[in-house]
């Protein structure tokens, strides 16, 4: 019997006194690790966090925590082929773990570098300068931002386990804020490895960060509007825990970043022979391949000039023809397998008769050094429909290595389409054309949380259409889930109180331009 993961909640570790459920490896099929399906006392892992956590933070200037940022990040550089080994068994290739792994550690560089850089060497953060109000000039407003007494916690997804926490932690730390952290069961084997790193290190103050391993008893009911709860996840699970009596009635701040039908637009001067049309093609299938498909970000409907289908769809169909799938520890693959064989069969369900596959067979593909049977694998998928008013493709998302090929005519109707998806975390337009990409971009803004726009001449720096960035807001409304995070200091500002303070000059400026004592602040 593998291991049973352990959480770590009121500054030790615990371990359930069940047998638990098992985890499996997602290419082999064998058991890496057992998680409890007992409860564990998130309410007392809340308490710990608000009554430790929270004051051992707020004793700390920004520019202290950014340094512990910088830190840990260092720290956990150590660790990353440790990281990457135990990833492969997520189904992740290297290419896959580097985007996991090496991602999320970044997140923690970048935060602690913003932090030096941007915010004041204080407890306290000005929003704007002093605003007069009398007519003598002796008495006004400034709003500063101040650190809610609360604790941040973040439930999140099977697909990044490594990215998905750091993320969250890292603009948490920096507003001195301590987090909850719920992983997906599925990969929280490697969640656990990496947080056992953390606390190893001794470099976080107690209480700042928890780790739950199991069932979170009693969280959602011990939240208060001191705290904010960040889902990762299902538009379905996102709206269960919004409505939550609890999270309504006492207004605690809820961000949820849900999976969405992203878009990818080929302009109509992009046709073959031009770098454009190279940089659509490659991209498409890079989305659908990385982490097998299985990112909240990957591009799900791919809009083309009417004209040019018959070209992209052969373009595309070729690329994918390049692509091995099978053990993601082979050097030679290039797609790994799903997390799991109910994510396989979930995605296989979720094909409609809506389109046709121009590409790929999910009952006849060859695979790399691996057992179809065992592994959770699926080849690429490159689907085709027609018919671009159909309610299906917009509606309904295979959650792996699947995409959709539709037709348009005119940057009208190519933003009426994307506006179907009722909200996505990131479109992108490949054109060189800045007329069709200005008319897209305003367009289609309304409906995405960030768009990216890719032609010849940022193609080498560009970070891709499915690479949401510390520097980035990452997040998108209505399907989307119509939360933000990251987004630079932005993502630091969820996790403050801005309150509008009034009295003098003198007094507004000892309190926001001097540092203050810990137990002196706002």
């Amino acid at each position: 019997m593998a291991a049973k993961l352990q959480s770590y909640v009121n500054g030790d570790w615990y371990t359930g006194p069940d047998e638990g459920r098992a985890l499996f490896d997602a290419a082999t099929g064998e058991e890496v690790a057992r998680i409890s399906t007992q409860g564990v006392d998130a309410e007392s892992a809340l308490r710990y966090a608000r009554e430790v956590g929270g004051p051992a933070l707020r004793a700390l200037s920004f520019h202290q925590r950014a340094g512990l940022l910088k830190a840990l990040g260092k720290h956990l550089t150590q660790y990353t082929a440790e990281f990457n080994e135990l990833s492969t068994r997520t189904g992740a290739t290297a290419r896959d773990s580097a985007f996991d792994v090496d991602g999320g550690i970044a997140v923690l560089f970048v935060y602690g570098s913003k932090g030096a850089k941007e915010l004041p060497d204080g407890f306290v953060l000005p929003d704007g300068d002093f605003e007069q109000v009398g007519k003598a000039g002796t008495f006004g407003v400034r709003h500063v931002h101040v650190p809610r007494h609360g604790a941040a916690v973040s439930i999140n997804a099977f697909n990044f386990p490594v990215w998905g926490m750091l993320e969250k932690l890292a603009p948490a730390v920096l507003a001195g804020v301590p987090s909850v952290i719920k992983p997906a069961s599925q990969t929280a084997y490697l969640t656990e490895l990496v947080f056992r790193r953390i606390i190893e290190s001794g470099i976080l103050p107690p209480g700042t960060v928890q780790l739950v391993c199991g069932r979170p008893d009693g969280l959602l009911d011990a939240l208060t509007g001191q705290d904010s709860l960040s889902i990762t996840g299902s538009a379905t699970t996102a709206q269960t825990l919004r409505s939550h009596p609890v999270i309504t009635s006492r207004a605690v701040r809820f961000n949820a970043e849900a999976d969405s039908l992203n878009f990818s637009m080929l302009g109509p001067d992009a046709v073959p022979g031009t770098p454009e049309f190279d940089l659509f093609t490659k991209a498409l299938v890079t989305e659908m391949t990385v982490k097998a498909g299985q990112k909240c970000t990957a591009i799900r409907r791919a809009f083309v000039p009417s004209a040019l289908i018959d070209e992209v769809a052969e373009a595309v169909s070729a690329r994918l023809a390049e692509v091995k799938v099978g053990n993601p520890s082979d050097p030679s693959v290039s797609m790994g397998a799903l997390a799991s064989l109910g994510q396989r069969a979930e995605v296989l369900q979720a094909l409609t008769g809506a389109a046709k596959i121009v590409h790929g067979d999910s009952e006849h593909f060859e695979l790399v050094d691996a057992d179809r049977e065992r592994g959770a694998f699926l080849p690429p998928l490159l689907l085709r429909c027609d018919e671009p008013g159909r309610a299906e493709p917009h509606e309904v998302e295979a959650f792996g290595p699947v995409s959709t090929l539709l037709p348009y005519d005119g940057a009208a109707q190519g933003v009426e389409l994307a506006a179907r998806g009722e909200g996505s975390l990131v479109g992108s337009i490949v054109t060189h054309d800045p007329d069709f990409a200005r008319d897209v971009v305003l367009g289609a803004a309304p409906w995405h949380g960030r768009l990216l726009v890719l032609d010849r001449e940022d193609a080498k720096e560009s970070t891709g259409h499915g690479s949401p960035l510390p520097h980035t807001t990452h997040g998108g409304p209505g399907r989307a889930g119509g939360g933000e995070e990251l987004g630079g200091i932005r993502g630091v500002l969820h996790h403050m109180q801005r309150t509008a303070v009034q009295g003098s000059p003198a007094l507004l400026g000892a309190l926001t331009d001097v540092p203050a004592a810990p137990e002196a602040q706002l």
